[in-house]
């Protein structure tokens, strides 16, 4: 098992309960050590807590869009890179909010000849000088937290366009039910953006795999594309394998 991926298996085991390192240990048959240098690298990234003898789950309730920029960056960019390769010239894109996204839409801003139509700050902020990309915001009322515009005014415009694809972000995604998003209104958006769209992708690191932590609900219940990282568990990506309208790709390093 690669790092990465016992690294992701970890987090998803400590969001159930806390755990000690010599239990982890013998769970994944590597040495203590090997377990501590693995927890120091998720504390690092924010997605855990370290305390003695072990760690926890990093505090629930949904983080900012700065602190969710530091979590899993290799992670992301590999996705990006994934990501950028299903773009075909001359597209009218529709990008999500959320920094997964947004780590496209700076892979996107030598790109010329497509349009890109956003509910997201950050890729506005990435693409505000490409010369060579048409960028239409939405507008909207703007979430601090994530730095995404929502609402009816957001939805109004989006019923105007239809795009090629679609690139969502997710707080989690379940095979079978679809994107989980912490406000009743982002999964409103997020369903208005897949009906308006040809093709649906969804960009989400391998933690975000099978994660039900809120109430809110964007279904897919079409064909769409999963992109995620290498470090994803083959039993946490079996559930999208099983479904036919589910194409799953896993970015390289």
């Amino acid at each position: 098992m690669k790092a990465e991926e016992r690294r992701a298996r970890i987090a998803r085991i400590l969001r159930e309960q806390p755990v000690r390192v010599e239990e982890l240990a013998g769970r994944f048959e590597v040495s203590p050590s090997t377990i501590r240098r693995d927890l120091a690298t998720l504390s690092d990234e924010g997605a855990v807590v370290r305390t003695y003898g072990g760690a926890l789950s990093a505090a629930p309730g949904e983080q900012s869009l700065h602190e969710r920029e530091r979590l899993a960056p290799a992670q992301k960019a590999a996705i990006a890179k994934a990501a950028e390769s299903r773009v075909r010239p001359g597209a009218v894109l529709l990008l999500d909010a959320g920094t997964t996204v947004g780590a496209l839409a700076e892979r996107l801003a030598s790109w010329s000849g497509i349009t890109v139509v956003t509910n997201g700050l950050t890729t506005l902020d990435a693409l505000a000088d490409s010369e060579g990309v048409e960028l239409v915001s939405l507008g909207g009322a703007v979430r601090h937290v994530s730095l995404g515009m929502i609402g009816p005014i957001a939805e109004g415009a989006l019923r105007g366009i239809t795009a090629d694809a679609v690139f969502l972000g997710a707080d989690g995604v379940v095979a079978g039910r679809g994107v989980c998003e912490g406000t009743a209104e982002q999964a409103s958006l997020k369903r208005l953006m897949v009906e308006q769209a040809r093709e649906v992708f969804v960009l989400a690191d391998a933690s975000k795999l099978g994660r039900a932590d809120s109430h809110w609900w964007t279904p897919l219940d079409r064909p769409w594309t999963l992109i995620t990282d290498s470090g994803a568990a083959e039993d946490d990506l079996a559930p999208f394998r099983e479904r036919d309208e589910v194409t799953v790709v896993v970015a390289g390093p």
